[in-house]
This record gives C-alpha cells, structure tokens and sequence, in this order.
C-alpha cells in the first residue's frame, strides 16, 4: 500500500504540472483574486496545522496566483514609454 505521504506527493506534483502546463495563459481577475485570498487563507491553514505538503502546494498556489494577478494588471495597463513617439 501508498503511503499517505506518498499519496500527497504524487498529488502535489500531479497539481504542479497541470499549473506548468497551464503557464501561458492568464486568467481573468474573476478568478485570479479569489484564488489568491483561497490559497493564502489555506497556506496559513496548513502552517498552523503543520501539514508539510498543503503548505508548499498551497505556497505555491498563492505564488502563482500572486504572478498571475501582475500579469493580469500590466496586460490591461501597458507601459507608456513608447506613447507619443
């Protein structure tokens, strides 16, 4: 039998690579700021609980979504060095 530990990994890994694959798109607001309060509230969740695989899959989430909120912003706010040229 799987251990419970090894049950997580391969769940915590199974979650990353659906994150990689899913890299070049970028989600909208609706879904991006919720996911990122959900996964900080749970990072603390799992600290608190001392729970090693949900707090690095959780860090993460909030990471990525943290990455995925400043691509949003500067998708809709481009840069103005090259306006008036």
């Amino acid at each position: 039998m799987l251990s419970s530990t090894l049950i997580g990994v391969l769940g915590l890994i199974s979650i990353a690579v659906g994150w990689i694959l899913a890299l070049g798109d970028v989600p909208p607001l609706r879904l991006t700021i919720p996911y990122l309060i959900g996964s900080a509230l749970l990072t603390i969740y799992s600290v608190l609980g001392w729970n090693i695989i949900f707090m690095i899959l959780n860090g993460a989430a909030t990471i990525l979504s943290a990455i995925n909120l400043v691509r949003r912003i500067r998708k809709f706010n481009p840069s103005t060095k090259n306006h008036g040229q």
